[in-house]
């Protein structure tokens, strides 16, 4: 027994027994925070998986939401154009209603004159040397136009 108390004394035997339960406390903290790693980053996943579904989840409905909202904008800004159209109209029936403007328009646009006057219509030089094909509807009288329409349909006949 001496042999054996001798051995469960000496320094060899202690400096053993001392680095196995090192090793031993090294094993288990490194296997404790591994599992604390592994713990971290399954928690991490999940985390990241639900933050992925929410992002997924909230795409449509926020694209619709940005869409509508242009929609919407886009509509109002129609609306406004449209009032602003009316008031237009409005204030040219008001001018239609004044007959000083209506026969200022009749004397311009279709040539009227007053019994009494006489009535000219000047020619610009560079117009005049442009063919009748040349001009564009809106750039010629309106007799011009009904006139051409007359000969038109006179040819298609024969």
């Amino acid at each position: 027994m001496a042999v054996k108390d001798r051995d469960r004394f000496s320094t060899a035997t202690r400096i053993k027994l001392l680095g196995e339960q090192t090793a031993a406390r090294v094993y288990r903290s490194q296997t404790k925070r591994q599992a604390r790693r592994s713990r971290l980053t399954g928690r991490a996943a999940l985390l990241a998986m639900v933050l992925c579904t929410l992002i997924v989840a909230l795409a449509y409905p926020i694209r619709q939401y940005v869409s509508q909202r242009a929609e919407i904008a886009d509509i109002r800004r129609q609306q406004e154009q449209a009032r602003q159209r009316v008031e237009q109209l409005r204030d040219l029936k008001a001018r239609w209603q004044d007959d000083a403007y209506a026969e200022q328009q009749i004397r311009q646009r279709l040539h009227y004159v007053m019994p009494g006057e006489t009535g000219y219509i000047v020619i610009d030089p560079d117009a005049a040397r442009q063919s009748r094909a040349d001009l564009g509807a809106a750039d010629r009288p309106w007799y011009a136009n009904v006139w051409d329409g007359v000969d038109k349909s006179d040819a298609s006949d024969q």
